[in-house]
């Protein structure tokens, strides 16, 4: 498949792609020789798609593009310590996020109660996130 049905189906854009290659994330294929059809045209394959799928779910974990790197050469190891170190931490890192995710929900819940409580005055915003 060329680049824009590669992108397509890892649900990027080509730029992405050819960035992710920059970066060394993903591989770049010969591009082959001939006038003939397809000549000179980079072809991707299946694990292709693949490997960019997985770093899109893997910045949608939280990874951050070095990360995914040491995941993508861990991908080709048998260092499995090292790969449990890294979910590990991700996992205490989402953890935080979801607690202040979970914080700020508690605010604009609060903030929606109050304001739906009262029928005269200003709504009480500022000291909605004040008991957070």
């Amino acid at each position: 498949m060329t680049i824009a049905k590669l992108a397509s189906r890892g649900g990027v854009g080509v730029e992405t792609v050819r960035y992710y290659q920059r970066r060394g994330l993903m591989p770049e294929p010969p591009r082959p020789q001939g006038d003939g059809l397809g000549g000179g045209v980079r072809r991707y394959g299946e694990e292709d798609v693949k490997r960019l799928r997985f770093i899109k779910s893997a910045q949608a974990a939280g990874f951050t593009l070095q990360e995914i790197g040491d995941l993508l050469a861990l991908d080709a190891t048998d260092d499995r310590p090292r790969a449990r170190q890294l979910a590990r931490e991700r996992v205490a890192a989402l953890d935080v996020k979801i607690a202040e995710l979970q914080t700020a929900r508690d605010a604009l819940s609060r903030l929606a109660d109050d304001c739906g409580a009262g029928t005269k005055g200003p709504c009480p915003i500022l000291t909605a996130f004040e008991k957070a």
